[in-house]
């Protein structure tokens, strides 16, 4: 079945003579909670939120063949990062349903057609915002059910469907009865669907109809349950598909070249446009913002072939041409004067730095008398740890194609927060949202707020300039430059214990200097003022996991120094980097095995479970040491290290997603101060895993990012602001450096599921700089462990 375009499919399936869809009446989705990212609207559509649709082939697209098959369609605000997200929502659904995949087609963030869910950040995909769709192919296929007993004149609890295909449930298929007392103490949502016909058909009856033949002549329409009404979902032990490895459904396209990036979009009449940025690379605050430009030489590219057109809105400046080569010729050739900016702020010392941003304390937990605690403690530790600013480093620079026509704006874009960048884009335009669409299609990883939206704001300029569809691709140079950074941050941490090691307080104090970037364009255009506001986003895992009986926790609240935003992990892997090097010098303190510190002072059984079977699975031997700045007969000196976290995201006190532990052992060079991973053990609790191979490929990529940021990545910059403009400026892993990588999955099919998306990201930087200390005897309090740190610390 051939999809029409995303902005008709609601309308088709709305009028669909033979169908059944679970809708949410429309609404303004929900404002940021103060402090938080998002875009405020009060757009409400006009059409229903469709979730599934289920439809006999026939009539839903202009001209289709009638067949006397049916589909099933299921749409999530959500967007696939390269996560394999859409391959586990369609498990989720298909599962509910209990279709075969091959008839399901899932529908991600495209704004016309897909529900609005939010941003996709934080992990949430999966263990949140899944659950309505989880939720509404349980409502339909219990509304087929009820047909097909109807039609039959059966009791519902006399049907059964498999694959699609609803027949009578035959005497010999009758299990025992649960008694209803068990029944009834189960949690609404647990209780199996009815199993037992009042009267079994025989064995003999062959009755059966599709999904489809139970549609035939209907349209109808279910209101999404709201999360309070019981909704009777398939219980775990029945499940056939989530659970199980399951090949990625978007793998085929990209192996065959079919159109699956954003990069590869054509569209007919289709030009090509460019953009010159101002000369404060990386800088998005000061009153400078949306003010440089004195003036553009259009005479100097009126020579070149292409049409090429300039465009000019405030700071903003573009040229469109014909074709990409002629747009990129003409990007250099554009003569443009800017008045000369502010030198940037001095990043060498970034502590220090980050230290004299103004910033408004925030207390998150104050228990018990952490200052009287640490007077009396017999080791009192006072550290500070530092993080780099880091890049999204997408492996290509964002792209977007708009076509602005008819009034009406249409823009291709691999944005990870679809609905909230349609509100952007009205703010830029002021069209109405209801005269914009997204449609999503993958694009370079960013894991967090690359160029992706900023590309986007330049090409619905550009077409609306030029009356012509324009694609824009960025260079290399303006994506690593612009796109905002993965946040510098700061912690202060002391810690104390007594005599005997235990934990008697900790005092943790976090600086992270980051709001959510707004769109270039808007700042450039002088639509929104260059002046910064300030997000709450350092908090994220800012509570210590350890049982501290003595608690000071205050997150430092300030405006970004350069333009900056969340990056995977957000603010969590830097305060777990804090945490869990801390818990290791405090078990080195007290005489204590890393692993068993831990475990004494941990509350929660999940956590102490994950722990312990980790540390079996990398072999952990209590009481080895590595060589300890002393070099073994390899001349190299061995260390292994271990750290946990759960990540905990959302503003304070947020909740938590998957509970994550990493084993490494490593190497180093002390003449170079080469780092080298020999290997790891990475365990997880994700809770229920829809998709056991996808989450692998999580946890992997986790890994291999996280190696990456903590060997190599670091910003550099210099007077005019970022100057890391490619690669040689910018290095990041490859393939001959990373090592094998064992996953050690917890079984835990009977809980819910929790996101998977980051959260063994956060207990990497710690495990590593722990792993360093056992082998080079040195505590390191900064990333990234680059060679030349490294030397640094062993010659101190």
């Amino acid at each position: 079945m051939t999809l029409p375009p995303p902005h008709h499919l609601p309308g088709a399936l709305l009028a669909h003579p033979d169908a059944l869809l679970v809708v949410r009446e429309p609404s303004a989705p929900p404002k940021p909670a103060p402090g938080q990212p998002g875009s405020a609207s009060d757009y409400v559509q006009a059409t229903p939120e469709i979730f599934i649709a289920i439809v006999r082939d026939a009539g839903l697209v202009a001209g289709d063949t009638p067949s006397p098959g049916w589909r099933v369609l299921a749409f999530n605000g959500h967007v696939d990062l390269g996560t394999g997200i859409r391959t586990s929502l369609a498990q989720i659904v298909a599962e509910e349903l209990d279709v075969p995949l091959s008839r399901l087609d899932m529908v991600l963030g495209h704004t016309s057609a897909a529900p609005n869910q939010g941003p996709t950040i934080a992990s949430a995909s999966i263990q949140i915002s899944a659950v309505p769709l989880r939720r509404a192919a349980a409502q339909a296929r219990e509304h087929l059910l009820m047909l097909a007993a109807r039609q039959w004149d059966l009791p519902r609890d006399a049907v059964q469907v498999r694959d699609g295909v609803v027949r009578p449930i035959a005497r010999s298929e009758v299990q025992p009865e649960m008694r209803p007392e068990m029944r009834s103490e189960m949690q609404p949502e647990m209780r199996p669907g009815p199993q037992l016909a009042a009267q079994p058909t025989p064995d003999d009856d062959t009755r059966q109809l599709h999904y489809g033949q139970l549609l035939a002549g209907q349209h109808i329409r279910l209101t999404l349950a709201s999360p309070d009404q019981a909704v009777p979902l398939k219980p775990a032990s029945e499940y056939r598909i989530v659970g199980q490895g399951v090949a990625r459904v978007d793998i085929p396209a990209k192996a065959t070249g079919e159109l699956s990036f954003v990069h590869d979009v054509r569209v007919p009449g289709m030009r090509h446009g460019r953009v010159i940025r101002p000369p404060h690379p990386g800088r998005d605050a000061g009153s400078f913002i949306g003010h440089c430009l004195i003036d553009v030489d259009r005479e100097s590219v009126a020579h070149l072939p292409g049409n090429v057109q300039v465009v000019v809105q405030g700071d903003f400046v573009g040229v469109v041409a014909d074709r990409e080569e002629q747009a990129i010729a003409a990007m250099r050739a554009l003569k443009v004067r800017w008045k000369p900016v502010p030198p940037a702020p001095q990043l060498d010392d970034l502590a220090a730095a980050i230290r004299a941003n103004p910033a408004q304390a925030r207390p998150l937990i104050e228990e018990g008398d952490v200052d009287a605690a640490c007077t009396q403690a017999a080791t009192h530790l006072r550290r500070r740890y530092v993080w780099p600013y880091q890049m999204h480093a997408s492996i290509g620079p964002s792209c977007a194609v708009a076509n602005f026509t008819d009034g009406r704006l249409t823009v291709w874009t691999g944005t990870q927060n679809p609905h909230m960048l349609r509100t952007d884009l009205d703010r830029l335009l002021n069209l109405g949202e209801g005269q914009i669409e997204l449609v999503r299609l993958e694009a370079a990883g960013c894991y967090g707020r690359n160029c992706a939206d900023d590309v986007c704001a330049d090409a619905a300029l550009l077409s609306m300039a030029v009356g012509a569809p324009v694609r824009v691709q960025l260079t290399r140079e303006q994506e690593h430059q612009w796109e905002p950074k993965g946040t510098g941050q700061l912690m202060d941490v002391a810690a104390a214990i007594d005599a005997q090691g235990e934990l008697l307080a900790v005092d943790f104090a976090v600086r992270y200097p980051s709001n959510d970037a707004p769109l270039l364009a808007l700042l450039l255009t002088g639509i929104v003022s260059g002046e910064p506001r300030t997000l709450e986003m350092g908090d994220r895992t800012a509570a210590p996991p350890y049982r501290y009986k003595n608690r000071r926790v205050v997150c430092h609240d300030m405006p970004p120094l350069v333009r900056s935003s969340w990056l995977r992990g957000v603010s969590a892997l830097p305060n777990s980097f804090a945490h869990d090097c801390m818990i290791d010098e405090l078990a080195e303190a007290a005489g204590a095995d890393p692993v068993a510190y831990r475990l004494r002072n941990l509350d929660d059984a999940r956590a102490i479970a994950l722990i312990e079977a980790t540390a079996a699975r990398a072999q952990w031997r209590p009481g080895m040491p590595g060589s300890r700045g002393k070099p073994d007969a390899d001349g190299l000196l061995h260390g292994r290290g271990i750290a946990y976290a759960r990540y905990v995201h959302s503003k304070f006190p947020g909740f938590g997603a998957a509970w994550a532990a990493w084993v490494i052992d490593l190497c180093v060079d002390p003449t170079t101060g080469r780092v080298r991973v020999e290997r790891m053990v990475v365990g997880q609790d994700t809770g229920m895993i829809v998709n056991p191979d996808g989450v692998r490929h999580q946890i992997h990529g986790n890994v291999i990012q996280t190696l990456s940021r903590c060997m190599l990545e670091k910003v550099v910059f210099d007077e005019a602001g970022v100057a890391s403009r490619e690669w040689g400026g910018y290095p990041i892993i490859g393939f001959k450096d990373v090592p094998a990588i064992d996953v050690l999955l917890m079984p835990r099919q009977d809980e819910p599921p929790m996101g998977a998306g980051e959260s063994a990201s956060v207990p990497g930087p710690a495990a590593i700089a722990n792993a360093l200390f056992d082998a080079t005897g040195k505590r390191f309090y900064e990333a990234p462990f680059t060679p030349e740190a490294v030397r640094a610390v062993l010659v101190a």
